[in-house]
């Protein structure tokens, strides 16, 4: 008599422990009764009714999901290799439950391919430069495409962008040759610059012609302090000889005798 009361004690305290069921703040509980959609529970105490009602589990915290690296062949047939990370969160607990069979094997294969889609679709400078705009389009298109899902994108990152040795050294030349182009580009255009100035000034001297002699005088003084030069220039203005060549004109060559 005691043994068949301890078995049935035993048996409640089973049915108790199987009945009740806890829930932290961050997970729901998706409630089927005999196979059908009931309810969500949580958080907190939850009672259930034992094998007739079965809880599955759904944590609602943001997940960090790594995509694995993808073989991708850009639109200017550059092969790369990326990776990228998803952050995503389940926003729809019954949805994730009933809608797709694993939400995060799902989740992780739909990130795998649209990386593959939307990188096609660019050249790999753009991939280079314009990340943040890849990264919100892929966030975009994830996000919409799990919707039915109950699950939000959060964010999209790409991480990493290998490349092979031989672009890479294409790359470096393409580099060299963008800064050299610079360079002689910025030299033109300061010889140009300089050009103009000169221009300036020597319409600026033309109206004055003394200013012209106090130039010389300048770069006369301007010399005469380097301590290294042993030679003086004296620049000779043409007004000071002119008198002097025309009181002796040149004489003209006599003819020549028939």
């Amino acid at each position: 008599m005691f043994g068949f009361v301890g078995v049935l004690v035993i048996l409640g305290v089973l049915l108790l422990f199987s009945a009740v069921k806890i829930l932290p703040e961050y997970q729901r509980g998706v409630v089927l009764t005999l196979g059908r959609y009931t309810g969500t529970k949580g958080p907190g105490l939850v009672l259930l009714v034992p094998f007739v009602q079965r809880m599955i589990r759904v944590d609602l915290r943001v997940t960090v999901m790594d995509v694995p690296p993808q073989d991708v062949i850009s639109r200017d047939n550059v092969s790369v290799r990326v990776n990228a990370v998803v952050y995503f969160r389940v926003v729809e607990p019954d949805k994730s439950v009933l809608q797709v069979e694993n939400f995060l094997q799902a989740t992780s294969q739909l990130a795998q391919t649209r990386l593959r889609s939307v990188l096609g679709q660019h050249e790999l400078d753009e991939i280079l430069s314009q990340r943040d705009s890849i990264n919100h389009t892929l966030q975009t298109i994830l996000d919409e495409a799990t919707d039915p899902w109950g699950i939000k994108v959060a964010n999209v990152e790409i991480k990493d962008v290998d490349l092979n040795e031989t672009m890479v050294r294409a790359i470096a030349r393409q580099a060299e040759a963008e800064r050299e182009r610079r360079a002689k580009v910025i030299h033109a255009e300061g010889e140009m610059q300089a050009a103009e100035k000169l221009r300036d000034a020597a319409a600026m001297l033309s109206q004055q012609p003394q200013a012209l002699q106090l130039r010389y005088l300048q770069t006369l003084a301007d010399m005469s302090n380097n301590g290294k030069s042993s030679t003086i220039v004296f620049p000779l203005p043409l007004d000071l000889i002119r008198p002097l060549m025309e009181a002796f004109p040149a004489k003209s060559d006599p003819a020549p005798n028939r």
